[in-house]
This record gives C-alpha cells, structure tokens and sequence, in this order.
C-alpha cells in the first residue's frame, strides 16, 4: 500500500491520477514518495489501457520541493536499507561526502526525472498553489501543464541555500534564457498567467474546477490514436533534444554536483554554512511567495 502517492484510473481505465499525497507537508518529496511516484508511473506504463497521466498533488500546494527537514526525510537518509531496500542505494546513511551525495541525486532527482519526461505515455501535470524548486522538475517531466489560477512558480534554491538551481535544470528552456537568470538570481516567483506568457503552462484553469477541467482535457488527448500521440511526443522531445536539451540536463548536473562540492569543503552537510539552522521546512511553509513585479526593482 503506497503511504506517500495515490494512484487511480477512469472508469474506463483511459486514464490513471497519480496524486502526490502529503498535503500536511505541502508535497514536499521525500526518498519514499520518489519511489512510490516512480512505481505508479510505471504501473501505468504497464498498463495498456492507459492512454494519458495525470499528475497532481493533494492540497493546496502541488509541492513545495525536495523534504530536507522532516522526521520522515531525516529517518529516510539516517536509517540505511530498511526504507525502500530494493532502490537504496550504496552509502545513502553518510552525509556529506561529495560521491554519495551524486549518487543519490543522480538515482532519486535527476534519472528519475529524466525518465518520466520520455514515459510511454502523455502525460499532464495538474498543478495548484506552489510550485517551488523540485516541485518544477516534477512539473517539466510531464508532456502538458494545466494550472490553477492560483498557481506560483519558483526556484529559491540560489538565494536560500547557495545551489546553481535543482537537479533537473530545464529554467532556460521553460523560462527562457533570461528570466531563468532573473527568477534564480533573485528567488522571485511568477504566477500562472506569466507562465502561460511564457508558453510553459498550456491551460490556465479557475482553482475549484482544476480538477475537472484537467480531467476533460486529458479526455481529448485520450481520443487521440495512441500511437501517433506517442510519435508527437518522441517528434518534440527529439527535437529538443537535437537542439541540446539532454546534453544541457547533464552539464548542468556535474555543475549541481560541483556547487554541492564546494559547500562540502566549508560546511559538513554540503548547504551554506553561512545560514546556520536554517529550517527548510520553515520557508517552505511560511507562505506562497509574490509574483515579481514588471518594473520592481
């Protein structure tokens, strides 16, 4: 039984609902909620009835990034291979040491990723309230993204723990080059209707129909044949590729890699030791961040 992600299909069985399930915790992603999303993502890969996923979370926020501070996180990492044996991988107790930590982002943050955005299936992310730091990545894996007009995107990895950006760095190709640069260098967030500016949401729904809005418009892509939706998608993500997508995915890990290295050498845990104490978990909960405004400094 899946204590972290829920998984349904229609009726129909046409499409599945993956549905990131600690609402009291924003959705923050802890070890075991990544190996549950992956073992749903691949249930209905399996699945031959499946035609589109949909991707959400429960509660008010889609997630709120990576869980570096929660009791669960701590025991997850702290405990060794009684949580999750057949995924643990090697070293995953020490803290600290720059060849374990790659391993462990290269399985649970980045590979992961990487293979959910060329998952056998269309997929939707149906997104809501905060998307911050790895709530993006999980958000970029997905074909399609539907948001509530509530919805706010950030990445505050840069201003709050001194990191280059999270594991799977698409913000160039979501962003565009230069409000990457503006929205990692300064923390700020945009909402959904700047994303859809941007052409990096497809839909922008109304909060309290999100749900069924996103589930009509997995219905069209559902009618689709369900080879030439997989063609379409293996048409795009290869052209992104050729344009250099995954050679910049990689580049920009090592230097992830590399930044987490260099707090490794100042500070044990491998985070600014110039912020002692600082309690993730605290900004994460402390309240949806403004949009940046056009002309604010």
């Amino acid at each position: 039984m899946s204590e972290f992600v829920s998984y349904e299909t229609t009726d129909d069985g046409t499409i599945a609902r993956i549905v990131l399930n600690r609402p009291e915790a924003h959705n923050a992603q802890n070890r075991g909620m990544l190996v549950e999303l992956d073992e749903a993502f691949r249930a209905a890969e399996a699945d031959d009835r499946v035609r589109v996923i949909i991707l959400a979370g429960a509660g008010r926020n889609f997630s709120a990034g990576h869980d570096m501070g929660s009791a669960i996180a701590i025991a997850e990492t702290s405990e060794g291979p009684q949580q999750h044996p057949t995924t643990m991988i090697d070293g995953g107790a020490r803290r600290g040491v720059v060849e374990t930590r790659f391993l462990q982002e290269w399985h649970y943050y980045f590979q992961n990723t990487r293979r959910w955005r060329d998952l056998r299936k269309i997929t939707i992310a149906e997104v809501r309230g905060n998307v911050m730091s790895a709530g993006l990545m999980l958000m970029w894996s997905c074909d399609l993204i539907v948001a509530a007009d509530d919805t706010t995107f950030s990445d505050v990895v840069c201003t709050r723990l001194g990191m280059c950006g999270v594991e799977y760095f698409g913000h160039p190709w979501e962003f565009g080059p230069r409000k990457a640069k503006e929205l990692l260098l300064t923390g700020d967030s945009i909402d959904a209707d700047e994303g859809y500016r941007l052409g990096m949401v497809n839909k922008v729904f109304a909060a309290d129909e999100l749900t069924d809005k996103t589930m009509q418009f997995a219905r069209r892509i559902a009618t689709r044949p369900t080879f030439a939706a997989l063609l379409v998608k293996d048409s795009v993500n290869g052209a992104q590729d050729e344009m250099g997508f995954s050679n910049s995915l990689k580049h920009s890990f090592a230097l992830h890699q590399l930044n987490h290295a260099h707090w490794s050498a100042l500070n044990d845990d491998g985070y600014p030791a110039a912020k002692p104490g600082v309690d993730i978990d605290d900004w994460r909960t402390a309240g949806r961040p403004r949009p940046a405004r056009k002309n604010e400094p």
